[in-house]
């Protein structure tokens, strides 16, 4: 795992042990930093499962304000807080631990400014069990309410898995296939 471009480019990340976390492959990060161009500047970002912190760190790299990891896992805690003290990134960091689905409303209710861009990238088997109405009301609405109006959320997950084409006030603007992964973006209903 490394950092593609930026200030940091080059940077090799502490990737995660074990199958807890999934690593995001070069080729799709640089697909998705692509899509998401010149909007990554100066962003307040949110990285949701954050594992090692690779997608936030990249953003971060190409010049995001801020950006805020939210992660249950120890090992990858661990991690988390290395690469990113590696990188000499902490004043522009925080780190939420615990479990995202029933403390995100709280974490984001704590910020003092909207989201610009957020990466939902929950394990495959939690996006699997749990139902859209269910990863709305938990993840995609409080999002929503915390999203600015010109926000992107992208929500990674498996390419063969059924979605809707809205999450409660999120609608879906485009929706990328990668082999056995997706990454589906979203923004607001009423973004022209």
């Amino acid at each position: 795992m490394r950092i593609i471009a930026g200030q940091h480019k080059g940077r090799r990340l502490l990737g995660p042990k074990g199958t807890v976390t999934r690593p995001i492959t070069d080729r799709v990060k640089t697909a998705l930093f692509s899509i998401l161009g010149p909007a990554v500047e100066a962003a307040a970002v949110v990285d949701l499962f954050s594992g090692t912190g690779s997608l936030g760190l990249e953003a971060l790299s190409r010049g995001a304000a801020s950006c805020r990891f939210a992660e249950r896992d120890r090992s990858a805690l661990d991690r988390l807080r290395r690469n990113i003290d590696a990188m000499a990134l902490a004043d522009r960091c925080t780190i939420w631990r615990g479990d995202v689905l029933r403390l995100l409303g709280r974490w984001l209710a704590g910020m003092d400014a909207d989201v610009d861009l957020a990466f939902v990238d929950p394990p495959y088997l939690l996006a699997r069990q749990r139902s859209a109405e269910e990863l709305t009301a938990r993840l995609f609405a409080p999002l929503a309410g915390r999203l600015s109006p010109d926000g992107t959320v992208v929500f990674r997950c498996e390419s063969n898995i059924a979605l809707p084409d809205a999450f409660g006030p999120l609608r879906v603007r485009d929706r990328r296939t990668y082999g056995k992964m997706a990454l589906v973006f979203l923004e607001h209903e009423l973004h022209e």
